[in-house]
């Protein structure tokens, strides 16, 4: 029983020292630093910026809709 302990113990006293995929962790939680925010002001805000860009749209569809029917001499 004391022999598995200590096997357990050298292998968890191994994971805790091994820095291998440090790098790509810290890439990853750099990534969700930056895209957490952006997603909770999608979440938060994605109505308005729907009919903000709807709006917008529209306005160019009546501007070139009111070029389309302008005569030219």
């Amino acid at each position: 029983m004391v022999d598995i302990i200590r096997h357990v113990r050298a292998a968890l006293d191994r994971l805790w020292h091994d820095e291998q995929g440090a790098e790509g962790l810290e890439k990853l939680l750099i990534l969700a630093l930056l895209i957490l925010p952006l997603l909770a002001v999608l979440i938060i805000f994605g109505k308005d910026i729907r009919d903000w860009v709807g709006t917008k749209w529209d306005d160019v569809k009546t501007e070139s809709d009111d070029l389309d029917n302008f005569n030219v001499p």
